[in-house]
């Protein structure tokens, strides 16, 4: 297998077609035996661009299992990096191989998304290729806003069974939609594959092959649909352009690649501490990777010292967020500890400053190691007859039913709640979700929800839903505790909709 990169602040990994069907399988088999779901993204410039200012996006493509180059300028973007990728493995292209690896190992298939009709047509193109595909179902919801769409779609697919989900509903909506509900679904593997029903039942055309390896795709689809993709385009090469020349210049230094000094290695409890000294590149990380993985063997917790650190390259960076995910899963954390200037600026350009755990030193990550998992709770008080909630740093599908739980608990006995996400630096689509929910149940008793201290990239999640139009963001508790109460207005729960996002196919 080859190398994770972080360009642009995504995670894209170096792997074949082979390769990449081979971990498929293997997370589906995984999945089988232990009940653990997977997911995989295909990332083109499209995403890169918008993740650049959507953090939900962002922190789904840094936590996917797996994270495919689907667009040639992240190829150039890497060699031009000093990293060079095999190539492209895109969606349109894993959806016919993820049916033949079904068909020959008998792994259940289910289609969501695109048109009524366009599903069903692409189903019987890949079953006349793949007769032995076993399809768990088909299904084509509504168009409708990420938070509006029907529950009892989850329903219908945990039903079913499938062994492997494919879902066409655009990017980034597909991507959310299955992060948001992948722990409901129950399914061992999940991934979004865009217009790729389109282009096998025929209703939509893709780039001779020539042009997708000359990396002309884009201008393909541009010639063929230039009102709906003309400033699509436009924004993203711009965008693209400009970012990538930001990230080439900060990783521009040359140095000799040597061997890393002996790692450092100490213990606490049931946590590792490694140290980083000097340059860590491609050529020579290989021995820290192999001593934190056999870290992470023994137990989920590991402590990186990187007060000695001068310089990590975008592959370095992948394998720390490759470890980071890694002890997350297994129900621990990575802590980054001292990390110095020039290296927090480059996480910060990019926006990987919330993603990591960072610490000013190893004694305060031993403290917050320590800690856990009475950190996490949430705290409840009261402010001028209103109850404030303090929300937990992470707010995802993990912990969203819980929260709401919680919350509604506290506005049965006070139905005027304020939400203070001072510590949260992240908030998803399932937290986003709640939020509506809580709403609702306010209106529906007589109460209100208000919400104080967003971080930016909180309230751009919620800016970029439109949710600031059910909430005020308030700058601190206090002003959402003083500010006046409007007059009260009787309006339906059901009455309250979001607008529908845009299809990005």
């Amino acid at each position: 297998m080859g190398q994770t990169i972080v360009l642009m602040g995504v995670p894209i990994e170096d792997l074949t077609m082979d390769e990449a069907m081979a971990r498929c399988e293997q997370y589906i088999r995984h999945g089988r035996a232990a009940g653990s779901p997977h997911y995989v993204a295909t990332a083109n410039t499209d995403f890169a661009v918008i993740s650049l200012y959507d953090p939900d996006l962002r922190r789904l493509l840094l936590e996917a299992d797996m994270t495919t180059a689907d667009g040639m300028p992240l190829v150039w973007g890497a060699r031009l990096l000093g990293l060079p990728i095999e190539g492209r493995v895109t969606g349109s292209d894993m959806l016919p191989a993820l049916a033949e690896l079904a068909a020959k190992n008998d792994f259940s298939v289910f289609f969501m998304g695109a048109r009524p009709g366009v599903a069903t047509r692409a189903v019987e193109v890949l079953r006349a290729k793949n007769p032995g595909l076993n399809v768990a179902g088909i299904l084509s919801p509504p168009n409708a806003a990420l938070l509006d769409m029907d529950p009892t779609i989850v329903e219908t697919i945990r039903a079913a069974k499938p062994d492997l989900l494919v879902v066409a509903l655009g990017t980034p909506k597909q991507e959310k939609w299955i992060k948001m509900h992948l722990h409901e679904l129950g399914v061992p593997l999940c991934i979004g594959v865009g217009a790729s029903f389109d282009f096998l039942a025929g209703t939509a055309k893709r780039a001779p092959v020539w042009m997708q390896k000359a990396g002309l795709e884009w201008f393909f689809r541009l010639v063929n649909e230039p009102r709906r993709l003309w400033r699509r385009y436009v924004l993203d090469m711009f965008y693209f352009s400009v970012f990538f020349a930001r990230q080439w210049w900060e990783m521009r230094r040359k140095g000799p690649n040597q061997p890393l000094p002996p790692l450092d290695m100490g213990t606490m409890d049931d946590a590792t501490i490694l140290t980083i000294q000097g340059r860590m590149d491609v050529q020579n990380q290989q021995a820290f990777i192999d001593k934190a993985q056999q870290a992470l063997d023994k137990h989920p917790y590991l402590i990186v010292d990187m007060s000695g650190a001068t310089f990590l390259d975008s592959s370095a960076l992948g394998t720390l967020v490759n470890l980071t995910n890694r002890a997350r899963k297994a129900g621990g954390q990575l802590w980054l500890t001292g990390v110095p200037a020039p290296i927090y600026n480059l996480f910060t350009m990019l926006r990987l400053e919330n993603f990591f755990e960072l610490r000013p030193d190893v004694a305060s990550a031993i403290v917050e190691r320590h800690s856990l998992p009475e950190s996490l709770v949430a705290q409840e008080r009261t402010a001028s007859h209103w109850g404030v909630f303090s929300m937990p740093r992470i707010v995802d599908a993990t912990n969203a039913p819980a929260l709401y739980e919680r919350c509604s608990q506290l506005m049965a006995t006070n139905p005027r709640v304020i939400l203070d996400f001072s510590e949260t630096v992240f908030l998803a689509s399932a937290g986003l979700a709640i939020l509506v929910k809580l709403h609702r149940y306010g209106q529906e008793h007589n109460g209100m929800v208000r919400l104080a201290n967003c971080t930016r990239d909180v309230a751009r999640s919620i800016q970029l839903v439109k949710l600031d139009t059910l909430f005020t963001l308030y700058t601190d508790v206090e002003a959402a505790a003083q500010a006046q109460l409007p007059p009260s207005v009787a309006v339906p729960a059901s009455h309250i909709s979001l607008p529908v996002a845009p299809n990005r196919s």
